[in-house]
């Protein structure tokens, strides 16, 4: 990229203008100098400055159209060999970042700056930069890890770190999470790869489970039946392996059954919520009443 944008000779001595100030100040206060002398000099520095700016500008213009165009020809070839698209946003995120890394130190080239010693001094100062940002060192290391263990991928339900939703993007330093009420979520890499993550989308059955709640006295068997009719008059709940119906806690105000049938992943959402509902119906139907909390108050006799 800088062999692209300097191809323009610019003076090794461009920056000398600041000590010929000096120099010259020096002489008009001594005397030495004529004031015509002084406007012809200050208007070749100013010639001499502006054309360094000049050849900035157009570098830059130059430099900002290139990167738009390798960054739209690596989107075209990632598209092309059907990469990943998790490693297609990785991939074209940090050559982004290095495209405009490689143009600022055209640009200061072409101002006139030894651009070796602003490489060293840019090396230096990234030193220091990565040591007070070492988080974000670890995030783009976690970034790396992503792509190669791949335990999510960009279009898959994941939870991790307290939150869960669709997989946007995944970036150098972070991972992008489309929530489902529409929120997007930027969890680090870095957290990511060294935490716990639970993959919805991998797999392509899920347990849907519920806990209905009847009063005492009301028949089990009873609300078995109607539950287990409901389950099996839908299409979308599998029949291998069975629904099951289980009296699993007695509390102080009602006995709990807790329910659990298998779906296809697409579909569990939608049997998690419509399932609940018909059981509620059903149960009003049969006559089985669901309970409320009670409390039993004995009034001791005078």
């Amino acid at each position: 990229m800088i062999h692209l944008l300097q191809t323009v000779e610019i003076p090794s001595d461009s920056l000398t203008i600041l000590p010929k100030v000096g120099e010259l100040t020096k002489d008009i206060a001594e005397g030495n100098v004529h004031w015509e002398q002084v406007v012809t000099q200050l208007i070749s520095w100013s010639m001499e400055a502006g054309k360094h700016i000049l050849i900035a500008l157009v570098v830059y213009l130059i430099g900002h159209y290139l990167i738009k165009l390798l960054n739209y020809l690596l989107a075209r070839f990632l598209e092309r060999r059907k990469v990943e698209i998790s490693v297609q946003t990785f991939v074209r995120s940090f050559v982004s970042i290095v495209l405009q890394v490689l143009l600022i130190i055209s640009v200061v080239g072409a101002l006139g700056v030894n651009t070796t010693s602003f490489a060293a001094l840019l090396a230096s100062f990234g030193v220091a930069i990565g040591m007070a940002l070492s988080g974000n060192l670890q995030n783009f290391a976690g970034g790396i890890i992503l792509l190669f263990l791949k335990p999510y991928k960009v279009g898959d339900w994941v939870e991790a770190q307290g939150t869960a939703g669709t997989v946007q993007a995944i970036q150098i330093f972070h991972t992008i999470l489309l929530t489902a009420d529409g929120k997007l979520i930027f969890v680090p890499n870095g957290a990511m790869s060294s935490g716990t993550i639970t993959n919805y989308t991998l797999t392509d059955t899920r347990r849907t489970d519920w806990v209905i709640s009847i009063e005492y006295g009301e028949d089990v068997a009873k609300a078995r039946k109607v539950v287990l009719e409901i389950l099996k008059a839908d299409k979308r709940v599998k029949e291998d392996p069975a629904p099951v119906v289980l009296l699993s806690e007695l509390n102080n105000s009602s006995v709990d059954m807790t329910i659990r049938c298998w779906t296809a992943n697409e579909d569990y959402w939608d049997v998690l919520f419509e399932v609940r509902e018909k059981i509620y119906n059903a149960f009003n139907a049969a006559g089985i009443s669901f309970p409320f909390p009670q409390v039993t108050v004995h009034q001791a006799k005078a």
